[in-house]
């Protein structure tokens, strides 16, 4: 049949599978927004193009498939920027569709025209300029494969307006051969016997279970191999979920801001196991003094990862389900109480330090509405944040059971990433009567509250839980500690955000006391479709434990065992 390339688009895109995109509209990709209304995929229209990016990136970390964002040329191309540099670092599956000029007008400075493959060629796994309308279909088959197989990451499909418009006969490629691009799967058996054998030596052994848990569907996998050896498990701000946050060998979050307990682990372990990690460096601190008596195996699919930034005994290159699949019956079952009991000690001095155990002060704290709606929720819902404290409260206190629940931008720190996030992930949900929560900041929330008006026009069902505390949080944190609390542009004199709600016909609620918290989360719940509430707490509280810059793991600044109460500023 003879289809138009806009309709080759939609045509394509079905037959990926995909039901949903978030996008905004513009004259070079108008063609592709005409054919749109003859196809079954409802598209949602954001207030700004980074959100689109945004609201896919999260569709696709809720569906484990791939999200897809369309923006037109020029400035809604570049708007996309943030949004696939996010996905990138994250390894998110993403395809980012724009229009551009009619492609006799490339390089002639046309109105809205934008080397957008040019300055996406970093950010992206891979990027396409379609200049005739014959290029799209193998084109967009190869994007959807580029995006999720291997280590996932963003594609961008760039079309010329004419290659829209153009009529050709279509055929969909049903297969992609790619012979450059053949992700591993399978690890060598050499290497594997190899790490059988420090795994059987260890003492003190440490699991580093990344992303690459989620993303590869291995959390039975790490699971098994965890009980069959023992072994504790400490995960990355984006590994959270990988293994029930309530499982006797979890330690919750490791690095810069993590549990106390799993960095100690890591200082003092004998071998460090990383799973589908990358070493970030809020993950090690120092690295001259990360980790400095353990032997490490990284299993990871992207070689690049490999000896990056810490050198490991024995890399296992390979997909890591199969590998672990590979791994687990090759070593034997093994004990390692008195290695769990000096972690029990550890866990113990945390929770003694736990601001939830102190008694009411008057003041409402961060860390005790994030536990609040952990507890309302029985820590089963899909959460994203922003970027700053009230993330790394969330990563805290916010216990996950379960995988594809907890978004937010780790690689990246994009604020504004939370709210738009949320409105893909209730897009991608199983069973939309269940809300997402989105915990923004007041300085992250600004950044993309326009996205109330697509919240308020889908009914989306996404609460949104602003922390607010009249500053840049973690950046006054970080004046606080080592700037001699000399505040740089970091107070934020903040809009009436209840009216703000309201003016987007968004029911809104104001909370400043701790017992008011439980009833507004009733509130929220009860109310159909999106909900702001707006959570003014004490505006010098910090998160910790804290590993300083240049620091080693271990040498964390911890939260005082007893203190007086804050005052406000």
């Amino acid at each position: 049949m003879k289809l138009t390339g806009a309709e080759i688009l939609w045509e394509c895109l079905v037959r990926e599978g995909v039901e949903t995109v978030f996008g905004y509209p513009g004259g070079a990709i108008m063609p592709a927004y005409d054919a749109m209304l003859n196809y079954p995929i409802h598209h949602v229209l954001v207030r700004h193009e980074q959100c689109a990016a945004h609201a896919a990136d999260g569709y696709a970390r809720v569906s484990g498939g791939v999200g897809v964002a369309i923006a037109t040329s020029g400035p809604g191309a570049t708007n996309l920027v943030t949004g696939l540099a996010t996905a990138m670092m994250d390894s998110i599956p993403i395809v980012c569709i724009t229009g551009q000029v009619p492609a006799h007008l490339i390089g002639g400075d046309a109105f809205q025209e934008v080397d957008v493959t040019g300055i996406t060629l970093p950010i992206t796994k891979h990027n396409y300029l379609i200049t005739e309308a014959s290029q799209l279909a193998p084109a967009i088959r190869e994007a959807f494969y580029i995006a999720k197989s291997g280590r996932p990451g963003p594609v961008l499909i760039d079309i010329c307006k004419n290659a829209q418009i153009e009529k050709i006969e279509f055929e969909y490629p049903e297969e992609v051969n790619l012979p450059g691009y053949k992700p591993p799967m399978e690890a060598q058996i050499a290497d594997l016997e190899e790490a059988v054998k420090l795994v059987e030596s260890a003492e003190r052994p440490v699991i580093l279970a990344g992303h690459g848990i989620i993303k590869s569907g291995a959390m039975q996998a790490l699971r098994d191999f965890a009980e069959k050896t023992q072994t504790p498990v400490t995960m990355t701000l984006l590994g959270l979920g990988g293994l029930p946050a309530s499982h006797p060998l979890s330690l919750g979050m490791m690095g810069m801001h993590g549990e106390a307990c799993a960095n100690n682990a890591i200082q003092q372990a004998d071998l460090l196991l990383a799973f589908g990690m990358r070493f970030d460096d809020r993950v090690t601190g120092n690295l001259r003094t990360y980790s400095p008596r353990s032997k490490k195996i990284h299993v990871e699919i992207d070689p690049t990862e490999i000896q990056k930034n810490v050198y490991v005994d024995v890399p296992l290159l390979g997909d890591l389900n199969t590998v672990l699949n590979q791994f687990t019956p090759m070593v034997r079952p093994m004990d390692h109480e008195a290695w769990l009991d000096q972690i029990q000690e550890w866990k113990d001095d945390t929770n003694e330090r736990d601001i939830i155990a102190w008694p009411d002060d008057g003041l409402l704290y961060s860390a005790q509405v994030i536990k609040d709606v952990w507890s309302f929720t029985h820590g089963g819902s899909v959460v994203t944040t922003d970027v700053g404290q009230h993330q790394m409260w969330t990563a805290q206190y916010y216990h996950f059971e379960r995988p594809f629940r907890w978004l937010t931008s780790g690689g990246a720190g994009t604020m504004g990433y939370g709210f738009p996030s949320a409105i893909g992930a209730w897009f991608a949900a199983e069973n939309r009567d269940e809300p997402v929560w989105a915990v923004v900041g007041d300085g992250g929330f600004q950044m993309t509250l326009m996205e109330l008006g697509t919240a308020m026009q889908e009914q989306a069902n996404v609460k949104i839980v602003i922390i607010n505390n009249s500053y840049l949080g973690m950046v006054r944190q970080w004046q606080e500690f080592f700037f001699e609390k000399r505040y740089s542009s970091v107070y934020l004199k903040n809009p009436d955000f209840v009216k703000m709600g309201e003016a987007y016909d968004i029911p809104s609620r104001r909370v400043e006391k701790r017992e008011d918290v439980m009833d507004a989360l009733q509130f929220a719940i009860d109310t159909p479709g999106p909900v702001l509430l707006e959570f003014v707490v004490e505006m010098e509280e910090a998160v910790y434990p804290m590993v300083p810059s240049g620091a080693a793991l271990d040498e964390m600044i911890r939260r005082p065992i007893r203190r007086e109460p804050l005052k406000s500023s």
